[in-house]
Parts: C-alpha cells; sequence; structure tokens
C-alpha cells in the first residue's frame, strides 16, 4: 500500500464499503459530471499509473521496463465520506460508464460510523422493508357484475369528514351552552403529512402546494397538506390557498409567532391545527432539524439564530401530563381562530395511545386523533431509534377504533392514521386497509418525496441522507446549488397524477365492495390474512 494511505482502525477497502463505484475506464470521456455532482464526494478525479514489460525478441533474453500514467476516476474509503448509493453519477454520465453497485457482503461501514463519538443520524426509514399491510387482503366481493359497482363506469366520491361530529341532541345543548358547536371539515382520505418548510426544500413544498392548489380548484378533489412544525411562508398565510393547508404547532413553537401575528390578516381560515406531541419513526425523540438546513430564511420563519441545530425543547413545566398538554392547547387554538377551525393531537403509535383517546373522548374541543405508526419516514433520527423503537400502526389503529365502538363515539372522533403507508408502493391498498380497520383517513409523506420528486432513498439504506441537507435531488436540501435541480412545477404536476391514480385504485377495492355513497371505515368483516396470529390480534379473517 502506497505510503500516503496508511492502514489505521479506520482504514476500510473498497469492498468493504456497503455502495461500491463501477467505472469503466475505455467509455468515461473524463468530463468530470460525476465527481460534480456527487452529494458526499464519495468520488474523485485520480491519476494511476500502470507499469508494463516490454519483451523484445531479439537480442535474446532483453527486456524493459516502463509506466504509463493515466486520469481516471478513484472511490474514497475514508468512511466520512462513504457512497450512498445514490446513483446521481451515472444520471448525470454521457457515456454511461460509472454505477453504484451494492456489495455482496454484510455492511462493515456500520461499526466505523460513531466516530468521534456521535452515532450516526439517518434521514428516511428505518433499513427493515417487510409491511403487515402489504399482507391483507380484501375478501368481500360482489359475486355479480354491476355498472353501480364498477369504479370504471360509476361516478362516486371519495370523502372523509374531519373535525368532532357530536350527535344531534348534543350538538343542540352544547350550542345553548356554549354559543357555538364543533366545526367539521369535508376532505380528501388521503393527506400529504407533515414535512416542515425547513425539513423540505423551498422548490419541493412550493411545487406540493402548487399541486394541492391545482387538484382542489380544478379538480375539485379536497386534498389537504400539512405545513409541519416551523411555520410557512408569509405569503401562504395571507393568500386564499391557506384553507387547503392543514398548520401544524408542535413544542418547540417554531414558526408560530409569525402564524399569530397573520391571524387578523388571513383571507381565510386554515382547514385546521395539527398539534404534534409525537412522531411515529421517532417516539418520544422530539423533532430535530440539524444546523445544515437551518440557513438565513429559515432561521427568520422560525425566529431562532442561523446556523443551529433546532431540537424540540422539553415539554414546559406547567403541563405535568399529555392529558393535560392536550386539552390546554386544543382549547388555546380554538379560542385563537374563534372557534371556526378544527383542532386535533399528533401523537406516536404507542401502547398508551388509548389513554390518548380516551381523554379525547370527553374533551368537546378534540376535532379528532392522528397516529403516527413506527414505519413513517424521519428528516432525522438516530439510528437505534428509527430500527428499533415504535409500535406498529395497524394494530393501534385498531385497538383505537375498537375502544371507540365500546363506548358508542365511533362515528363522532376521527381516527386518522400514518406511518409506512404505501411503503413498498402499495398506497391505496394500504390506505384502503387501514380505513377498514378503522380510520377515518390516512397520512403519507416520504411516499409523495418519492412518486412528486423522485426521492431515492429506499429501505435498503440506500441515500437517506435527508439530515444533512445534501439531498441529491434537491428535495430536502436548503442549498440552492441542489434545490434548483427540482422544478417545482414538475413536482405539482406529479402530486396531480399520483392522485388521480390513487384515486382509481381506491374506487377498485371500494366499489366491488358496495360501498360506493361512503368510505368503507371499520368494515373489518371485508378483510383477510393468512396468519392466524395477525387475524386474532387485528380480529379479521383467517384465510388460506
Amino acid at each position: 500500500m502506497p505510503s500516503n494511505r496508511p492502514v489505521t482502525p479506520s482504514t476500510l477497502s473498497v469492498k468493504d464499503l456497503p455502495w461500491q463505484i463501477s467505472w469503466q475506464k475505455d467509455k468515461c470521456s473524463l468530463c468530470g459530471s460525476c465527481t460534480a455532482v456527487c452529494p458526499v464526494n464519495a468520488i474523485e478525479l485520480g491519476v494511476f499509473r500502470k507499469r508494463y514489460i516490454h519483451a523484445d525478441i531479439k537480442p535474446a533474453g532483453s527486456s524493459s521496463t516502463g509506466y504509463d500514467i493515466f486520469y481516471g476516476i478513484r472511490q474514497k474509503t475514508d468512511p466520512a465520506y462513504a457512497c450512498i448509493g445514490c446513483g446521481m453519477c451515472s444520471m448525470v454520465c454521457p457515456n454511461d460508464c460509472i454505477m453504484p453497485l451494492k456489495s455482496d457482503e454484510a455492511d462493515k461501514l456500520r461499526f466505523h460510523i460513531d466516530r468521534g463519538g456521535q452515532p450516526r443520524r439517518r434521514g428516511g426509514r428505518r433499513n427493515n422493508g417487510a409491511s403487515l399491510l402489504d399482507r391483507i387482503k380484501f375478501i368481500r366481493i360482489s359475486m355479480l357484475t354491476d355498472p353501480a359497482l364498477d369504479a370504471g363506469r360509476h361516478e362516486f366520491e371519495i370523502r372523509t369528514l374531519l373535525g368532532r361530529v357530536l350527535p344531534p341532541e348534543e350538538s343542540l345543548r352544547h350550542f345553548k351552552e356554549n354559543g357555538w358547536v364543533p366545526p367539521i371539515r369535508e376532505i380528501y382520505p388521503l393527506i400529504i403529512g407533515a414535512m416542515s418548510f425547513g425539513a423540505l426544500s423551498p422548490n419541493m413544498w412550493e411545487g406540493l402546494q402548487m399541486g394541492v392548489a391545482y387538484l382542489n380548484e380544478t379538480l375539485g378533489m379536497p386534498v389537504r397538506i400539512c405545513t409541519g412544525e416551523g411555520g410557512c411562508p408569509p405569503r401562504l398565510l395571507r393568500s386564499r390557498f391557506l384553507k387547503y393547508v392543514i398548520l401544524q404547532i408542535a413544542s418547540g413553537y417554531f414558526g408560530w409567532d409569525e402564524i399569530i401575528h397573520a391571524i387578523p390578516e388571513m383571507k381565510v381560515d386554515p382547514c385546521a391545527v395539527e398539534i404534534k406531541y409525537g412522531q411515529g419513526a421517532k417516539p418520544g425523540d422530539g423533532g430535530l432539524l440539524m444546523w445544515y438546513k437551518v440557513n438565513k430564511l429559515i432561521a427568520a420563519i422560525r425566529g431562532v439564530p442561523e446556523g443551529v441545530s433546532l431540537p424540540s425543547p422539553p415539554t414546559h413545566q406547567t403541563k405535568y401530563s399529555i392529558e393535560e398538554a392536550v386539552a390546554k392547547m386544543i382549547q388555546s387554538m380554538y379560542m385563537a381562530w374563534g372557534f371556526r377551525v378544527p383542532v386535533y393531537p399528533k401523537i406516536s403509535a404507542s401502547s398508551t395511545a388509548l389513554a390518548v383517546l380516551n381523554n379525547l373522548t370527553r374533551n368537546p374541543y378534540a376535532s379528532g386523533l392522528l397516529i403516527d405508526g413506527e414505519d413513517g419516514g424521519t428528516g432525522a433520527a438516530y439510528n437505534v431509534s428509527m430500527n428499533h423503537m415504535g409500535y406498529p400502526i395497524a394494530g393501534n389503529v385498531r385497538d383505537c377504533y375498537l375502544n371507540l365502538v365500546r363506548l358508542g363515539k365511533q362515528n363522532e372522533i376521527p381516527i386518522f392514521a400514518g406511518g409506512g403507508v404505501g411503503k413498498n408502493g402499495n398506497l391505496a391498498a394500504n390506505a384502503a386497509a387501514l380505513i377498514m380497520l378503522g380510520a377515518s383517513g390516512v397520512v403519507t409523506g416520504k411516499y409523495v418525496m418519492q412518486a412528486a420528486a423522485g426521492c431515492l432513498g429506499s429501505e435498503g439504506d440506500r441515500c437517506n441522507i435527508c439530515n444533512i441537507g445534501l439531498c441529491p435531488k434537491g428535495i430536502t436540501s436548503q442549498d440552492p446549488r441542489l434545490y434548483r435541480r427540482l422544478d417545482p412545477e414538475q413536482v405539482a404536476q406529479r402530486v396531480v397524477d399520483f392522485y388521480l391514480g390513487f384515486d382509481t385504485e381506491i374506487r377498485k377495492i371500494f366499489a366491488p365492495l358496495g360501498r360506493s355513497t361512503s368510505l368503507p371505515i371499520g368494515m373489518s368483516d371485508a378483510l383477510g390474512v393468512d396468519d392466524r396470529d395477525i387475524a386474532d390480534r387485528l380480529q379479521i379473517q383467517y384465510v388460506v
């Protein structure tokens, strides 16, 4: 080994890395596109020396030795610059001479990612690709081919309700005592989940908002998008498009001053207010926007110094429990908008979710409950949190719905589910399964990034560097050199396309069930699974 590459405890060979660069010298024109576009500087232009031996026939036995010098691409083996397998090099290469390949043996990089005493933080999803939702089948199907049941020939609307639906007599009593009734919104049952202005790039965020506006105003689909914690651009707060937005507030209150100050100037009310208490992909760990992404604009909107990491602060000392926190925050947010806007909490899926739900049943201000399961994505979390903490969404939603059934309130408080919906591309099937298990609607985030902007992250830990602001597609970066790669109008078009595709697929599931007028919420007799333990746990049919 050359003297300038000494062997140390952290020395790795290319074979030891999870992704290896395949480069073909004879096709490469040394244009430099691949090294320029690599987000983690995993490859560099190198100078190579190749020895050759030239043997002469006459006189016999004589030979000469020489060296050829040539230039080429070299992969770095320093763990700090390990290839992430995003494939951007192959996308820009004009000669198709370079490509990342997955290693055929165990990843040894995992033993070197805690250098400096810091465990690895990773964006994206956990590495386990399994999904229980993909195993659920829809087994109650009409025996007749009826145009009224055929999604391709019969038009019916897919809608759900967001808000507290009180019984008529209770609603009248509540109005007489309080002078108002809980507000209700009719929305599309697939919500674009909370991804903040800060976690996403400006171009990505603008593209999502444009797509949602088109779906509502041109196609008549009441799609809603959640801002995530961190506020939003002031111009959105003062525009007529705010009615398509769910504003989120979390323990950091980042960006909330801007929202409160804009209330007198708002042309319309937001769709709802979501209070985030937990995130399924890192339950109990809080939010985290790392300093890489806190530029001048983000710092100004959030009211913090530029270039500092923003972890969610701990709960204020005046709140001693989740129940008290929920009650205080819901009531204060209702009052801020004059009791016109639905307010609901978002919690991590957990064995204690039932305690939160039971508290909401006694709170007339609560407009619903969003439960986020373990398979959801996240901008940044520790490996140990993403891979070993959390609760599957299917069982948690089922427990909460059956609890509402026992209380006789299953049609009163809507439950929304998120966390791994569409994880393996089966968005409509996963959403339909959760709705039939008891959810009134579903929330998805990572699927939107993959469908609308071509996110390269995967369950095999490909890319997944959302946390450090080096997203090769410019989806989760605040660096203008990266996010300018993303065209907001193309993102908007893809948002519209995937919603229309989802709408077609979910109709194909609901129509043969004979439910063409309302969502089959809790219609569990239409579900089956080929595992007896899962069937018993979810109280659905066991089929083989």
